[in-house]
């Protein structure tokens, strides 16, 4: 099976087995117009978890700690995870699109 230039399971040669059959293609890949970078979105929900989720870590550290309750500020911005996950949804549906 030595020098041949095909796999076992294609019955014809590689450069023929292309959907162009052997036609060279050329790279488009650098000719499309660079898709808009969305991280940006990703950042913000990523921070927005992290600060709610230490809001909630507070929270529960108010109460086991000392005596009194937390203050409504913790309790609001514990809402920011949440907000966060939803952020994170509409990056991971944005960026997943398919450019036309």
């Amino acid at each position: 099976m030595a020098g041949r230039d095909w796999a076992e399971s294609t019955p014809v040669r590689i450069a023929q087995a292309h959907q162009f059959y052997g036609l060279r293609v050329s790279d488009t890949s650098s000719q499309q117009a660079p898709r808009r970078s969305g991280s940006w979105l990703l950042y913000i929900a990523m921070a927005l978890f992290a600060v709610g989720l230490l809001a909630i870590v507070a929270i529960f550290g108010v109460g086991l700690l000392t005596d009194s309750e937390p203050g409504l500020w913790l309790y609001l911005t514990a809402m920011a995870a949440p907000l966060g996950f939803l952020l994170a949804l509409v990056f991971a549906l944005w960026s997943g699109r398919r450019a036309r």
